[in-house]
């Protein structure tokens, strides 16, 4: 019985939430499954992952095979750097300081990349803002410009009639 790490999905229509499982690989994709490892929220940013280290090693040792995408948040939250110094024979001390090591690089990185984002969206929001300006300017120019030619007496002629009225 093969057995494959991958995503179940959960959650309403256009507002996905997966629980990352460990399931045969012949079952349907949100079919029965053996054990969950954890839950992948990709609507958040940065994505909200939450995974059990301990089990997913424990599959993988056994030789569970991870699809693409949880191969990825696998990789994204450190269980596969901790199963590549497993294989290369490392102690469980030497894999704890490495893998602590490049959690303090990977937060740092997940920081800088929160920040970005959200320079990133006040500078739009700003964009917008002075976009709309601009627009609502020209629209009062326009009225403005409307009323003074009701006040002075005349009638407003409209851009799409001609100037030469026809009689018959």
């Amino acid at each position: 019985m093969p057995v494959r790490l991958r995503l179940r999905r959960q959650g309403r229509k256009k507002a996905p939430y997966y629980h990352i499982v460990a399931s045969d690989a012949r079952s349907p994709r949100d079919g029965k499954y053996i054990e969950k490892l954890g839950s992948y929220d990709p609507t958040r940013i940065p994505a909200n992952i939450t995974i059990d280290h301990e089990i997913a090693l424990k599959w993988l040792k056994n030789g569970a095979e991870p699809t693409d995408t949880v191969n990825a948040i696998l990789s994204y939250t450190g269980v596969l750097l901790k199963f590549h110094l497993f294989r290369k024979g490392k102690t469980e001390d030497e894999i704890t300081a490495e893998y602590e090591k490049w959690s303090a690089e990977q937060a740092s990185k997940i920081n800088k990349s929160k920040e970005d984002v959200l320079n990133r969206k006040k500078a739009l929001k700003g964009e917008m803002l002075k976009n709309e300006t601009v627009r609502k300017e020209a629209i009062a120019a326009k009225i403005a410009a409307k009323k003074i030619v009701v006040l002075e007496g005349q009638a407003p002629q409209s851009e799409e009639a001609p100037a030469e009225a026809t009689e018959e």
